[in-house]
């Protein structure tokens, strides 16, 4: 297992995320994505742990607060000291029938706060995201709630998720004008069937040092293979709950493409879709969920794959996104600034 600094801070992650979504259950979607309850919980963190990963992201809303309550027990029941985690939460979603129980204003992100380190039973939050963009909530309120719960010691660093390039900048040049703390991360949906965050995103995360939070990296069980061409089963998760939107014709493509590799090396398509993210530099971190260990543990087991260059060459190709505009006319005005070679 490899670590990696989290943006621009001193704190390493592993580079494998322990997803925590699957726990809890619930109603509506939370029972369709995973209902593991505190036993098979606990048994997933252990595995987790012994595997290397040190990084564990869950959020308030997941279960509906569930999830975060069966995840700060797991780590008690681990027997290890709470140090030896980098655990990470979100504060955004609806958390009741209050018009105040959502969003990123002040007043939702103080409760906020308060109910996680307390379903957590811990007193301080390595990384708290903001779990979505607030249309309403000025950024610079929400920088200021953020930056006082680290100067109060409740949360040790920042980051948001499902931002565009724009929103992510605008929090960033407030955070430098107000001396306020900046986001470390960002947390993003990123797949080899999914790049749509290379257009501005990435290039975003690469000029400020922002690190990257990969979710659902395999597209929501889609890039296991065995959804390729409508396949799957009717217990699957897909059938239940659709999500995140793919372009099948190009995920199929990438499928078709994986396979032989995935045969060459003798390791699954999703090991091969995960190695491909790790082998972006971009990545900080990918989060990987699962409901059962052997899941766990063919995630794990992608860390142990090596792309060749012809590989990912190949790999790229079939997936990278068609050029649009401005993108093809900065390649096409930059090329006359590239730096010539020293003679």
């Amino acid at each position: 297992m490899k670590y990696n600094e989290l943006g621009r801070t001193g704190l390493f992650v592993s580079e494998l995320c322990l997803g925590t979504m699957t726990f809890g259950g619930g109603n509506g979607i939370w029972q369709s994505i995973g209902n593991l309850q505190q036993e098979p919980a606990d048994a997933l963190l252990r595995q987790a742990h012994e595997a290397g990963i040190n990084f564990i992201d869950t959020a308030d809303v997941y279960a509906e607060g569930l999830s975060e309550q069966i995840t700060g027990q797991a780590i008690r029941n681990l027997g290890v000291a709470r140090e030896n985690f980098v655990l990470a939460t979100k504060v955004f979603g609806n958390m009741g029938p209050g018009v105040n129980m959502r969003a990123a204003s002040r007043a939702h992100i103080m409760d906020g706060i308060k109910a996680s380190l307390k379903r957590l039973n811990t007193d301080y939050i390595d990384l708290y995201q903001i779990h979505g963009f607030d249309t309403v909530t000025p950024i610079e309120e929400t920088m200021r709630a953020l930056d006082d719960l680290v100067r109060q010691g409740h949360v040790r660093y920042i980051g948001v998720s499902n931002w565009a390039a724009w929103q992510i900048m605008k929090a960033i040049g407030i955070a430098e004008r107000l001396n306020l703390t900046k986001p470390a991360s960002l947390q993003a949906y990123y797949t080899i069937a999914g790049r749509d965050l290379e257009r501005e995103i990435v290039p975003l995360l690469r000029s400020e040092g922002t690190g990257l939070m990969v979710w659902s990296p395999l597209a929501g069980g889609l890039l296991s293979g065995k959804y390729a061409n409508n396949g799957g089963t009717e217990g699957d998760r897909r059938h239940t709950f659709n999500f995140p939107p793919v372009d099948m014709p190009r995920a199929d493509a990438v499928i078709e493409a994986m396979r032989p590799i995935a045969r060459e090396h003798g390791v699954s398509i999703a090991q091969i879709a995960i190695a491909w993210l790790l082998a972006q530099q971009i990545v900080t971190s990918v989060i990987v969920g699962a409901k059962r260990p052997d899941q766990l543990e063919d995630n794990i087991a992608a860390t142990r794959v090596v792309l060749t260059e012809g590989e990912l060459s190949k790999l790229d190709d079939i997936s990278k996104l068609p050029s649009e505009y401005p993108h093809w006319m900065f390649e096409r005005q930059g090329s006359q600034r590239i730096p010539q070679p020293k003679t």
